[in-house]
């Protein structure tokens, strides 16, 4: 999380940090605009001012030049270590703006199997759209990455605190948009891309896939709108997928309550806002045309009831749409990597490289 806050105030002021081109000192100056030689929230740019307590060690409501420039100085954390076997091209824009949620990292291996564009591995991390970022997917990928088969990515999106539904969605399509514009520089196969997401992640990757072709969910972020947004396979991992219906299975949080990740995700009250809510759950979307779809859940899960996997799972098999359910006994939120790994490689060979049987259907234990 602190990643997170560093990357706000000082990557969201690309021009304050990232771009290193002017000093702290000038870009002080450029910020005060009355020249009282002190910087008010209202002064900031709208992404610096969540942080501004941060700058302001002294409490006293204003940052001060020496303020200013000894958080813009203070020592930073080292780079994550690069998995081996693979390359990192880290935040690439796939909205053409400077904001750091908006914002992808590419994972090439270092050799490839074959000559021929290879399928795209796109992780979206978890948080409960308000936490999380980026930099947990790298790892996630990375492991298929090194087999020479797969590019993998890791997206990020505006969080809650930053922007409210359907944000997060547009920002997810825009860098699927993104991947598919710029395949060919990269040695992608612009036409095999499964998602991969964990929790809310989990809630994204599933609708990206059933909501290829519902076009008030696109969003005109990017250089590439007449690119599709399409995914070509889902993995789920314990994400909601009935946003209204979370409480009828009471765990350790009320779904429902003001202050909710849901509510906050769809700025109101979800039982208030119950159209929009609606809008917001893959569950409403599902269509014979979706991409197939592999779930994976903990029957304990205490934040995202097991429940939603369940009806998702239900409704797409309804509709036509390959999709298998891994049930982990008495698994809770977060399970280990190592659960449902086997499937996941297999469900991405069938989809990704037209390999292999359906799965099907079946329970694991929660200490594999």
């Amino acid at each position: 999380m602190k990643k997170v806050v560093f990357f706000a105030l000082c990557l969201a002021l690309a021009p304050w940090v990232g771009a290193q081109q002017r000093s702290p000192e000038a870009l002080f100056r450029q910020w005060d605009k009355n020249k009282d030689g002190k910087l008010l929230p209202a002064e900031l740019p709208q992404n610096a001012r969540r942080n501004f307590s941060r700058v302001d060690t002294n409490k006293d409501g204003a940052i001060s030049l020496e303020e200013h420039v000894r958080f813009l100085k203070r020592p930073r954390k080292a780079q994550p270590r690069q998995p081996q076997g693979v390359k990192v091209l880290r935040d690439i824009s796939y909205a053409g703006t400077d904001n750091p949620r908006q914002m992808l990292d590419l994972v090439l291996p270092n050799k490839r199997v074959g000559k021929e564009p290879l399928p795209i591995i796109a992780f979206i991390h978890g948080g409960g759209w308000r936490n999380g970022n980026k930099s947990s997917g790298i790892n996630r990928v990375a492991g298929l990455v090194q087999t020479g088969r797969y590019v993998g990515v890791s997206i990020g999106y505006r969080l809650t605190g930053e922007a409210i539904w359907p944000a997060q969605i547009h920002d997810c399509k825009a860098a699927i948009r993104w991947l598919r514009g710029n395949a060919k520089k990269h040695g992608m196969d612009p036409d095999k891309i499964a998602v991969w997401g964990t929790s809310a992640g989990g809630h994204l990757v599933s609708m990206l896939g059933s909501t290829g072709g519902v076009m008030e969910l696109e969003g005109k972020l990017g250089k590439h709108l007449g690119q599709s947004s399409r995914v070509t396979a889902v993995v789920n991992y314990y994400g909601p997928s009935a946003l209204l219906q979370m409480d009828d299975h009471p765990g350790k949080m009320k779904h429902n309550a003001p202050n909710s990740p849901e509510s906050l995700l769809v700025g109101a009250p979800i039982q208030k806002a119950k159209a929009k809510t609606r809008r917001a759950s893959p569950l409403t979307h599902v269509s014979a045309d979706d991409a197939p779809h592999l779930h994976v859940h903990g029957t304990k899960d205490p934040l995202v009831p097991f429940h939603q996997s369940q009806i998702y799972h239900g409704a797409l098999k309804k509709a036509d749409v390959e999709s298998t359910l891994i049930t982990v006994k008495d698994g809770g939120h977060n399970a280990p990597r190592n659960v449902g790994e086997n499937q996941v490689r297999l469900f991405l060979r069938r989809h990704l490289y037209g390999t292999g049987e359906k799965l099907t259907d079946e329970t694991v234990s929660s200490n594999r």
